[in-house]
């Protein structure tokens, strides 16, 4: 598996509409929905969290799962990577990180998963990487 698979599987997910605890591109996807399907697809299963919502900050809760999930810390982007960042005081969000630059994610506010071009809007708080063992969180 590589980042550019994962890369490539979210990107095939823009358009799919937004879901709070979305799990399917048809019906729905949140952030980390998509995040599952992709890492899925890609080849590194993951079982999504419980007891998480919208207004989740709780960001050490976040990256145990991220850690779990055996997605490794990386300190610098790379395309597939699974970018964690703070989109509000009280509120992480996922996004997938896209070759050259830009970001695949599930956004509420339109109602879908977009990709938009540029660096990540919210500061980015951790970058996670898949590995080839399959985990579940």
């Amino acid at each position: 598996m590589t980042g550019m698979r994962v890369a490539a599987e979210a990107r095939g997910m823009v358009g799919a509409p937004f879901r709070l605890q979305g799990r399917d591109p048809v019906s729905g996807l949140d952030c980390v929905g998509l995040a599952v399907v992709a890492l899925g697809r890609a080849g590194h299963a993951v079982t999504p969290p419980e007891g998480y919502g919208l207004r989740m900050g709780d960001e050490m809760r976040a990256r145990a799962w991220l850690a779990a999930a055996g997605l490794s810390e990386a300190e610098h982007v790379m395309p597939g990577d699974l970018m964690l960042v703070r989109s509000g005081l009280l509120q992480l969000h996922l996004m997938i990180a896209m070759p050259g630059a830009g970001f695949v994610h599930a956004h509420a506010g339109l109602r879908k998963v977009v990709e938009m071009p540029g660096p990540p809007l919210w500061p980015v708080i951790g970058l996670w990487r898949a590995s080839h063992n399959q985990s579940q969180i």
